[in-house]
């Protein structure tokens, strides 16, 4: 079985079942698919690939969100092309992974809308990444009415590239099997108790594997009902996507941890009335660092409205294992919690069914004793096979072998440790780790330390890291947004004095540099989190200043 088999297969047992809702900003269903069109229109789009020879070619999938894409990725599935997902190009180059990602993956085709082929194919005419592709739209009439030939995959054949988001290097492609797939989907709806029963909302963007992973093909291999809503949607008006779960009585839901930040940021001071969360069951929360300060803000804020803080669900994952890795292992019960230092850390649940978690000394490879920190590695049947046309990369991160045991295993790059119940807390990105005078520092920590340092820091973006300075190989920089408003209030002297102090205060870390930018300035992913390598480039090339 495939997941596009999994479609047609719902589609002749409740062909009129909902798979696929939109929501709009206003929280009302503007689009919706059941198993059987989502099938008919995919079988079509299936068909058309197969006549163009398109089996073990890539297809870029780019789609403004709603359901065009679920159409592609399905007809994709089904028609044995692997599917690329996809951001929207920007207009700006240099701000932009997706000519890189077109460069390594060298797509046949580009599937799209009618409302976009002409604007994207004329845009991105002049970029010689982008020539010679065949572009296809998707939403028009079906010219191919045959359901595609009967295709099934191996357990290496390739569903998905799904490129990482690259917070510390280029976007690799990481080549997710039909097999990786189904395995992870398997594990999933074990430890979340999905079923047919379920209904999900998700704002998460389809091109992220969480939204399209743990969300949109988690909800289809149940065979539950999936409500969609754009990133900008939740993102100007936050309560759409809590009044979504409220008013269709959604059990699973869950996105970054700064989507539940800004849910909270944003009920500050806003009447809000109609909300029932009592039916959400599983919140879970994962793609970047949990805070338990977080956990609590949202479960409190939000227990008038019925939710239950058990709900809440820390994950951790990443593409490389298709999704996700670990989650709460009894997601009935409170979030497990752990002091180290003056660090509250929020564990991410246990090693879920079929794969086995191992934190491991990164230089010796051998494996350490609970409650000592390491690298965190993993093996099992969801990990991927490696990167598309990245054999550097792929020998350094997977088919790791631990000292005196078997390989097989996946370095993740992380930097955690498993305590004497199984419990995985993570504490860091290996690449990112901050060391001065032979003492570890975790730069989310320090640029936590900085927004809670001043009222114009508080919701933005900052980057710390180390860089050569003079003699000194290891001085301390920090660069941080400022709120364009509280900008013009305050000296650009007096915020640098209070990046220096907050720093110096909670770490005793003297700041070489600080560097007050505006908002946007810091890059980023495509979901949001900080890009410190590029932020330290960008440093040592003059661009900050």
């Amino acid at each position: 079985m495939n997941i596009g088999r999994r479609l047609l297969h719902l589609a002749e047992r409740t062909p009129d079942a909902p798979a696929f809702e939109f929501a709009t900003r206003e929280t009302k269903i503007d689009n919706r698919l059941t198993f059987g069109s989502l099938a008919a229109r995919s079988t079509a789009l299936a068909a058309q690939l197969q006549v163009l020879d398109g089996r073990g070619k890539r297809a870029a999938l780019i789609f403004s969100p709603g359901l065009d894409f679920m159409v592609a990725l399905l007809g994709c599935m089904l028609a044995g092309v692997i599917a690329v997902p996809m951001a929207l190009p920007r207009r700006l180059a240099s701000r932009d992974s997706a000519d890189a990602i077109i460069q390594n993956c060298t797509p046949h085709f580009v599937l799209t809308t009618k409302a976009l082929v002409t604007r994207l194919s004329a845009g991105l005419a002049d970029r010689p990444q982008w020539q010679g592709r065949t572009w296809l739209v998707t939403d028009a009439d079906a010219e191919y009415t045959a359901i595609a030939a009967n295709f099934t995959p191996t357990p290496i054949d390739i569903a998905i590239l799904q490129y990482t988001s690259g917070s510390t290097s280029a976007p690799k492609g990481v080549m997710v099997s039909h097999a990786n797939l189904l395995s992870n989907l398997s594990m999933m709806r074990k430890s979340f108790g999905t079923s047919s029963a379920s209904t999900f909302a998700c704002w998460v963007p389809l091109f992220h594997d969480m939204g399209l992973v743990a969300n949109a093909l988690h909800a289809l291999f149940v065979g539950g009902r999936c409500i969609l809503m754009a990133p900008l949607s939740f993102m100007q008006r936050p309560l759409a996507w809590l009044k979504v779960i409220s008013d269709h009585r959604v059990d699973v839901a869950g996105c970054p941890n700064f989507g539940y930040d800004h849910c909270v940021d944003y009920l500050r001071n806003r009447p809000v009335e109609g909300i029932d969360l009592s039916s959400w069951r599983v919140a879970f929360n994962g793609a970047e660092p949990i805070r338990s300060a977080t956990l609590d803000r949202f479960a409190t804020a939000f227990a008038p409205f019925g939710f239950d803080r058990r709900a809440l669900f820390p994950c951790y994952g990443m593409a490389e294992a298709t999704v996700i890795i670990s989650g709460k292992t009894d997601r009935n019960g409170p979030v497990l919690e752990c002091r180290v230092g003056n660090r509250s850390l929020v564990s991410c649940g246990s090693a879920l069914d079929g794969e086995e978690v191992a934190v491991v000394h990164p230089d010796t490879c051998s494996r350490q004793a609970a409650g000592i920190e390491g690298e965190i590695w993993v093996r099992g049947p969801h990990i991927a096979a490696g990167y598309w046309e990245n054999a550097e990369a792929t020998a350094t991160n997977f088919n790791a072998c631990v000292e005196g045991e078997d390989g097989g295993w996946l370095r993740t790059g992380d930097l955690g440790f498993l305590d004497a119940r199984g419990e995985l807390f993570v504490t860091g990105r290996l690449k990112d780790l901050i060391v001065v005078r032979g003492q570890n520092y975790y730069p989310q920590d320090i640029e936590l330390s900085v927004q809670e340092g001043h009222a114009a820091f508080g919701q933005q973006l900052g980057a710390a890291f180390v860089a050569p300075a003079g003699r000194n190989e290891s001085a301390v920089v920090v660069v941080q947004e400022a709120d364009h408003r509280l900008l013009r209030l305050a000296s650009p002297g007096e915020l640098e004095a209070a990046v220096r102090e907050a720093v110096a205060l909670d770490h005793g870390l003297a700041v070489h540099k600080a560097v007050i930018v505006a908002p946007g300035a810091v890059p980023r992913t495509t979901s949001g989190k900080v890009q410190r390598a590029k932020a330290r480039a960008l440093w040592l090339a003059g661009f900050f200043g």
